[in-house]
């Protein structure tokens, strides 16, 4: 059973004794029957208990495990510093509120240490970066090497293309990528745009993205976190993530080739998993032999087009004939574009 189950046959019972109680007393104060006021309170009782319990119990602590867990080390321990700190100010200030007359020497303390409290933790949080550059060793020459020792541990920043692309899951599966994935909120919030558009293309897209990036969070051994940090005064989604990277000295992650070149003009590392996909694909040589299904015409007269188990595509002459068909062909040419391989053969005679 799960605890959302569990929880609201808890909460049914309990209401429901507490709606006899309270049902009982309002009897006696209003002189009817204890049974009639009983029985419809115990119904009550049991319908909230069945009802908003899990909003009360279950849920909330579900929701907060689940943001501590996408939250980073350094995001708890600076909002702890930043709570800490905020309670200290709060005893601090409860001193002299103390002399003062009842009620406010009561009062006033308390909300001291709420509003301090909740100030230093927001502070912290958001400040983070700043709190940790502070007590960070100030010699820019061990800066770089720091960061280089221990590359796989920096963040990487995925792009709205490379979420739906959707092979993100299977890299960061294998364990290849490190880092924590961290999706800025802007990213989230063009996914969601796209899977909003009334075109069904670009919205099967979106909806593809949103699916894919839930996979990743549930997905064992892959740290992925929902950031809110964001870039002021850029608008285009591509060029804040590109600020972004620069400012957190992280690469990104890609598939958009447009995306790839602007980012590295400007000095930022990117990981485009379609090299990624063209560098482990197998070494076809010219003169190999294989056998390929054609599958379709080619744009030249007499062409015929086959692809490989990885998608390659294979360009047949004098295939046209053989469509439909499983042939053995020659490789006598292999072409390495921008978009990925391209080989073209002959049939073997």
């Amino acid at each position: 059973m799960s605890a959302d189950f569990i929880s609201r046959i808890v909460g049914m019972v309990v209401l429901a004794i507490a709606g006899v109680f309270l049902g009982a007393s309002i009897a006696d104060e209003l002189g009817g029957s204890p049974y009639q006021y009983g029985v419809l309170f115990l119904l009550v009782g049991a319908l909230a208990g069945l009802v908003i319990t899990p909003y009360l119990t279950v849920r909330p602590f579900a929701a907060i495990r689940k943001r501590i867990r996408q939250a980073s080390a350094q995001h708890l321990v600076a909002g702890a510093l930043g709570l800490i700190v905020g309670l200290v100010i709060a005893a601090l200030v409860s001193f002299p509120l103390s002399f003062l007359p009842a009620p406010f020497r009561q009062v006033l303390p308390f909300v001291a240490a709420v509003v301090f409290g909740s100030l230093g933790l927001l502070v912290g949080t958001l400040r983070q970066h700043d709190i940790f550059g502070l007590l960070r060793p100030r010699h820019a020459e061990h800066r770089d090497e720091y960061e280089l020792a221990a590359p796989g541990r920096r963040p990487v920043l995925l792009d709205t293309s490379v979420i739906i692309d959707g092979r993100i899951a299977d890299i960061g599966r294998t364990g290849f990528i490190e880092g924590e994935m961290t999706v800025p909120n802007f990213v989230l919030n063009e996914l969601q745009h796209i899977a909003d558009s009334p075109d069904p293309l670009r919205r099967n897209r979106g909806r593809r993205g949103l699916d894919m990036l839930r996979r990743l969070q549930q997905e064992a051994g892959v740290y992925v976190r929902i950031t809110d940090m964001d870039v002021e005064g850029v608008r285009e989604v591509d060029d804040k993530l590109v600020m972004l990277a620069k400012q957190l000295r992280c690469p990104i992650v890609t598939n958009d080739y447009n995306l790839n070149r602007v980012a590295e003009l400007q000095g930022v590392r990117v990981l485009n998993i379609n090299e990624l996909a063209n560098a482990v694909r197998a070494v076809l040589l010219p003169g190999e032999t294989l056998s390929v299904k054609i599958i379709q015409e080619g744009k030249e007269v007499g062409q015929g087009v086959g692809y490989l188990d990885d998608g390659t595509m294979l360009v047949v002459e004098d295939g046209v004939r053989h469509v439909g068909s499983q042939v053995e062909v020659l490789v006598t040419k292999v072409l390495q574009t921008a978009a990925g391989r391209m080989l073209f053969a002959r049939l073997v005679d």
